[in-house]
């Protein structure tokens, strides 16, 4: 039997703290609420489980306060049979949060105090240089420090791992990152903020991979929500087609894309043949409600790919 493959994910652990309601408020306003429930979230962490559960070997690393938030995540995550040998207890500050507010379209808004977070340091990730070597595939995102997010990316570089990063709280990027990456999935508005191109359809999508690649990253998947996922290898795109589903929940549906594509990816599959395995992962995904909760199992997955 072929073994799994192992995929590095670097980043961010929350505690998801979610209202839902009829709709979400605007500026000023206060909408009350329905159900409350707390769920493990961060994207780091979401994109860690969503591999595991697709069928990698996950090591993660990040930093998670000593409170009982962290305590709960580490048991959440081992649960899923990550490798949390890398992760670091923070003694001075508290864990991560997320304050999620989700419609019954489905449709969120999410505030994050970073806490613990935000203190992840190219040094932390130096004691880890074992978990890179080992690695298929490194996944990054944008809740950790840009510094430490580019100390991963050329430490992945410098032992040929492949590095994939959701840039995900958007922000610009820096001329020496962009060069390392390997695999970009931003969704529209990411996309939109990257390249100043509005993402609307396919041929702007085409439009805002093309400007990715000018800046070195020779992969790029743009999520596009219910319409799929366009992707480009080496300027040559198509679309994803999306599933006709009724959502419920589209919290972490871009860390599930990202963590499930990242195994795909390290199995060995072409990169569209990958996006259409993640593509379906995200559409299960936004039929649950929460972040982790929603991520589904390699089953599931193949068994959606099948009938779906």
């Amino acid at each position: 039997m072929k073994a799994a493959p192992s995929v590095l994910v670097i980043g961010s652990s929350n505690t998801d703290l979610t209202v839902r309601m009829d709709r979400l408020p605007k500026p000023g306003e206060t909408v009350l609420g329905g159900h409350f429930s707390t769920a493990a979230g961060g994207k780091g962490a979401n994109q860690a489980v969503a591999a595991a559960r697709a069928g990698a070997t996950v090591t993660f690393i990040a930093r998670i306060g000593r409170d009982p938030f962290g305590d709960q995540a580490l048991v959440d995550l081992a649960a899923d049979g990550i490798h949390l040998e890398f992760v670091i207890r923070d003694k001075s500050t508290p864990s991560g949060v997320a304050l999620i507010f989700v419609a019954a379209s489905g449709e969120n808004s999410i505030a994050v105090a970073s806490g613990s977070n935000g203190q992840l340091t190219p040094a932390d990730l130096k004691k880890a240089r074992q978990a890179f070597v080992k690695a298929d595939a490194l996944v990054l995102q944008l809740e950790s420090p840009l510094r430490s997010v580019q100390a991963a990316a050329g430490m992945a570089a410098a032992t040929g791992v492949p590095v994939i990063l959701n840039p995900a709280p958007a922000q610009m990027l820096p001329k020496s990152l962009w060069r390392r990456i390997s695999l970009l999935t931003p969704n529209e508005h990411e996309a939109e903020l990257l390249t100043g191109i509005t993402v609307k359809d396919r041929s702007s999508a085409a439009s805002a991979a093309a400007a990715i690649h000018a800046k070195g990253v020779p992969n790029v998947v743009i999520t596009m929500g219910s319409r799929g996922a366009f992707v480009s290898a080496q300027g040559s795109g198509k679309m994803v087609p999306g599933y006709k589903i009724k959502p419920l929940d589209s919290t972490a549906a871009g860390d599930v894309f990202t963590g499930s594509l990242a195994v795909a990816l390290a199995e060995g599959r072409p990169l569209f043949e990958a996006a259409r395995f993640a593509n379906a992962a995200a559409a299960l995904s936004v039929t649950r409600l929460g972040a982790q909760p929603s991520a589904p199992r390699r089953q599931e997955i193949e068994r959606w790919l099948a009938h779906g």
